[in-house]
């Protein structure tokens, strides 16, 4: 007996990872190195594409509160996360080279897993089957995909550009982390003044953008996560000083003042050789990137070791398609995970990734399949990406408002958040006490 895996990005090998945990031999089909992407750089599996940030780290906090879960259920990502994290305040981020490679290599080692790299353009039919290809499935896989849900919808993420730290300014940058939480060397700060800002945000909305031919580039269909900054700065002058640009919780030490705007920058590394461009995702073309970002003062000599780039992204019409074990309703032996069925992020990726596995080895063994309680965020988004009722559905990461109401109205916010987190990790007792004993 084996299952069929569909992909070796963070929701395929984390399906792998428990399914071989459970005695069943896998075969993991993975595209590259035969096949690349425009946006995938490394062979190793797991590339962590946009952001090194997995999100909050602290329990009493959505994303926190997931991670902690999947800590508990026995993730593979969240065990070589752990182990590859370097510092970035209040938030999980990993240096995303070790990341990838300590996944590839825990994942090549186990007996039980056999990688194919192999493209794959036809939907397995010869066992149950885990398909975790992403947002950047291939053309032929899409399309097989697509006649069989009917519909597929399709949007754009962009990701962040790569400066190496040794050609920060200091001299116009500090180090600190918003109200001092999570150490005071977390971030690079860049502040700018009123000019600055406004010259640079014109010089933005103005810039040359990488030609797409298969979306709008002045309009395209991007999930708000993933917003391309000059999308951003042309809804409005002050726009990014309310997102990602934001200077709420700092203050300069050279003025003394809070400054007029803020680009963070976050080790992307343990060594912090390079940062990331946090909130800087972008279409713009290469030799745009150099002269508009180098209108930061702090990056005007700035090295960029990687350019942000733009990419697609699919994702299925999970409510009429999935339940909320991952199985899709008309062929019950074929199972999605990842952002395809709609979770955002690269956490509930995994996540989705570790239950679709869970489930597909129950599945084989013919044995009913589990979902987690709704007061559990694993259990919370599962229930999104199937929830019938959702008419127009767009992706969800974890957040506290998709969980069910407190039994008790608590209005100090922290609190409420612990309280949530206590009823979560309560409600998962039962499956860690099947998944020890051996049942599940």
């Amino acid at each position: 007996m084996y299952i069929n895996v569909l992909g070796a990005g963070l929701a395929g090998c984390e399906a792998a990872w428990q399914i071989a945990r459970r005695g069943i031999r896998v075969r993991l089909f993975e595209m590259k190195p035969h096949k690349m992407t425009p946006a995938h750089k490394s062979t190793d599996f797991c590339e962590l594409i946009c952001s090194n940030s997995l999100k909050a780290a602290r329990v009493e906090s959505a994303a926190g509160l997931l991670k902690e879960e999947m800590r508990r259920i026995g993730s593979l990502l969240m065990q070589c996360a752990d182990k590859c994290s370097v510092p970035a305040g209040g938030a999980l981020a990993v240096d995303r080279e070790r990341f990838s490679a300590m996944v590839t290599e825990y994942i090549r080692n186990e007996p039980l897993i056999e990688v194919i790299d192999k493209e794959v353009t036809e939907i397995p039919d010869d066992s149950v089957t885990v398909i975790a290809t992403g947002p950047l499935t291939s053309d032929a896989l899409a399309d097989r995909i697509s006649e069989l849900c009917g519909k597929s919808l399709h949007f754009f993420d962009a990701a962040a550009p790569i400066v190496t730290a040794e050609s920060i300014d200091m001299e116009c940058a500090f180090t600190a982390s918003r109200y001092d939480k999570g150490g005071d060397d977390a971030y690079i700060n860049c502040p700018m003044n009123k000019d600055e800002y406004e010259s640079f945000r014109e010089a933005l909305v103005s810039a040359e953008r990488a030609p797409r031919h298969d979306v709008d580039v002045q309009n395209p269909k991007v999930y708000e996560g993933c917003m391309p900054i000059e999308i951003l700065a042309q809804r409005g002058l002050d726009t990014m000083r309310f997102g990602p640009m934001k200077p709420v919780g700092l203050r300069d030490p050279r003025t003394g003042h809070r400054p007029w705007a803020v680009l963070q920058l976050r080790s992307e590394n343990e060594g912090k050789t390079m940062y990331n461009l946090v909130g800087f995702q972008t279409n713009l073309k290469f030799p745009e990137q150099r002269r508009v970002f180098g209108m930061i003062p702090a990056l005007k000599n700035a090295e960029f070791v990687r350019y942000g780039v733009m990419h697609r992204n699919t994702f299925l019409d999970s409510p009429r398609l999935l339940d909320s074990d991952f199985s899709m309703r008309k062929r019950p032996e074929l199972f999605f995970a990842g952002q395809m069925t709609g979770v955002e992020g690269y956490m509930e990726s995994a996540s989705s990734g570790m239950m679709a596995g869970i489930n597909a080895v129950r599945r084989l063994q013919g044995k009913p399949t589990v979902t987690l309680p709704p007061q559990t965020m694993t259990g919370a988004l599962s229930g999104h990406i199937s929830d019938i009722t959702v008419k127009d559905f767009q992706p969800m990461g974890a957040n506290l408002g998709i969980l069910p109401p407190l039994d008790e109205n608590i209005r100090d916010k922290k609190m409420r958040a612990e309280k949530y987190a206590l009823r979560s990790l309560e409600m998962l007792e039962p499956l860690l006490e099947k998944i020890k004993t051996g049942e599940c």
